[in-house]
């Protein structure tokens, strides 16, 4: 915390409990994070007033409970990310670099940004003396200070500082005032909260990669080192194909978005049917390469975290691959399942069923070799109801030209088949990489898209209301860390199931789902965070979204799931 601040504060009796605080009216916020700081392993880049997420500056004006926000939580990761975003932007803009910077994507626990205007790639002396200039502005623990403003003005200050990408988006945003950050002389726009000073963002790393670099955050179980990098060559690829789709469109940003479908009355659907043609494509190529290989391949394996659109995903490719000739056959892996009382328990003493040993692991190789080498089997139906395989399964035999097409959690990690041969095998990798970035610096987070997705998902077709699915979407998190993503370069290929249209689709419904969630529950914030996102983008009807798209496997009204 900036010292000279801290002087001035005094010493501020609180209630303590599970570290929510009861505060009194007329208390400085930043007060009470440097007093409660020691009970902290990180740094206090937030907190909570009742459930909203505000900043560190925020004036208290009625009692209320306060709930801090480190670098153990995620959303003070997100707050720590946003603001070194923030804190680059301002090093490069006092270094009077002929470049500006855009963050392109998530890579890792890291952003992969590149250099515009610059003409050639992030040399390694641009990124030592950036770095080196972060790191003395964290040195002087300087304030970075939100100012409400009236539009008009923010748009005069960012277009003097050159940022024409916020320029345009605050020219197409409905509100008359807008929060800017100020640190120094230097001012930038964020979607999100920042932290109150620089001295809290000691903790990062910048090093070169392809034409760019990367910017490196914290580990979210020791916030006080860098996270290791896994080297991620095919997902870092499948961004950059799908920024080419984006170039495709002609939409490098939200605003370009926006900005076409103002232009007139069709462009709405053109932009629908052109990018489901780009997945149509995809899926052709990958039936197309399986076909290629199908003297080898017998087995297909599509795996991906929760709201990928995977279950549509594996019927349209199995009717590519009709098309191709062949005639692939599904296997749920569900009905592998071990009875109930055979099922791993969680940390919290609950059934685990996303836990590989869930699965009758032996018993699914032992059919799949059968089935390769032309035998019949019986394949188990499992009884959810009772938690047991019924005493009779159902008859399959295949051909060599039926590919077994099997989509599950564990599909790429080759514990799951362990017995079939790696020639034998084709990975599939799937999930909603976003295209689409607010701007330069703020990112439209790839979880945020496919958290709306099974929000509308739920309510659709599970009669359960939004604040039940934003309960549950921590532990479907975890299970993702634990079973999902370690294996995602196992895969043969990638495909991301994000249309680039999708939230405008999505909005008309999520939006009172998300209203609905009450300022006294906990995932307030969170709710919060969702319709401010959604606020930004103009509404698409469904009408025109056809009726095999992925995006009817949340909203409904599938040719293929007949919903």
């Amino acid at each position: 915390m900036n010292k000279g601040i801290e002087k001035k504060l005094e010493q501020i009796p609180l209630q303590l409990a599970d570290k929510v605080y009861n505060i009194p009216q007329g208390k400085p916020l930043l007060a009470l994070a440097i007093q409660v700081q020691p009970e902290y392993s990180s740094p206090i880049v937030g907190a909570k007033i009742d459930n909203e997420i505000v900043d560190l500056y925020t004036e208290i004006t009625k009692p209320g409970r306060v709930e801090f926000l480190d670098l153990t939580t995620e959303d003070g990761m997100r707050i720590y990310r946003q603001s070194l975003v923030f804190l680059m932007t301002r090093a490069a803009y006092e270094l009077s670099a002929p470049y500006l910077i855009r963050v392109e994507h998530s890579l890792g626990k890291s952003y992969y940004c590149e250099l515009i205007g610059s003409g050639h790639r992030a040399l390694p002396l641009e990124l030592i003396t950036l770095e080196a200039k972060m790191r003395q502005l964290i040195e002087l623990d300087e304030p970075i200070i939100p100012q409400r403003i009236h539009r008009g003005n923010a748009i005069g200050i960012l277009s003097t500082l050159g940022f024409e990408d916020k320029v345009d988006f605050l020219k197409n945003i409905d509100c008359d005032q807008v929060t800017l950050h100020s640190s120094g002389s230097f001012s930038n726009y964020s979607y999100s909260k920042l932290v109150p000073t620089t001295g809290c963002l000691g903790v990062f790393k910048l090093e070169p990669h392809d034409k760019g670099f990367l910017l490196r955050f914290p580990a979210s179980e020791n916030p006080a080192v860098v996270a290791p990098y896994p080297d991620l060559p095919k997902l870092d690829q499948v961004f950059r194909e799908s920024e080419k789709w984006a170039n495709i469109l002609e939409i490098s940003n939200l605003v370009g978005m926006v900005k076409l479908l103002n232009r007139d009355s069709h462009a709405g659907n053109e932009l629908i049917h052109i990018a489901e043609a780009l997945h149509e494509k995809k899926i052709a190529q990958i039936a197309d390469e399986i076909y290629a290989r199908r003297d080898k391949v017998r087995v297909v394996l599509i795996a991906g975290p929760s709201s990928s659109g995977k279950t549509t995903f594996a019927q349209r490719l199995a009717i590519q691959l009709r098309v191709c000739g062949l005639k692939p056959i599904s296997i749920s892996l569900d009905d592998y399942f071990v009875n109930r009382e055979d099922t791993p328990l969680d940390e919290k003493g609950d059934y685990d069923f996303e836990a590989l040993e869930a699965v009758d692991v032996a018993l699914f190789n032992e059919h799949l070799k059968e089935l390769i080498n032309g035998n019949k089997i019986e394949c188990p139906i499992f009884n959810f109801h009772r938690g047991a395989r019924e005493s009779q399964g159902r008859a399959i035999k295949v051909s060599e030209d039926s590919p077994i097409i099997i989509e599950g959690i564990h599909g790429l990690n080759e514990k799951l088949t362990s017995a079939i041969s790696r020639e034998n095998k084709y990975k599939i990798y799937i999930s909603a990489l976003t295209q689409l970035s607010i701007d330069d610096h703020n990112r439209i987070p790839t979880t945020d898209t496919r958290l709306i997705r099974r929000i509308v998902r739920d309510n659709q077709f599970r009669s359960q209301n939004a604040l039940t699915t934003l309960k549950r979407w921590a532990s479907v998190r975890r299970g993702e860390e634990r079973n999902i993503f370690p294996y995602q370069e196992e895969a043969d290929i990638m495909f991301n199931s994000a249309l680039i249209y999708e939230l405008s689709v999505l909005k008309t419904y999520a939006y009172p789902l998300l209203k609905a969630v009450s300022r006294t529950e906990v995932e307030y914030s969170d709710a919060q965070r969702l319709l401010k996102l959604l606020s930004y983008f103009p509404e698409l009807k469904s009408l025109n979204v056809p009726l095999n798209s992925i995006l009817r496997e949340f909203i409904g009204g599938s040719s293929i799931h007949g919903n």
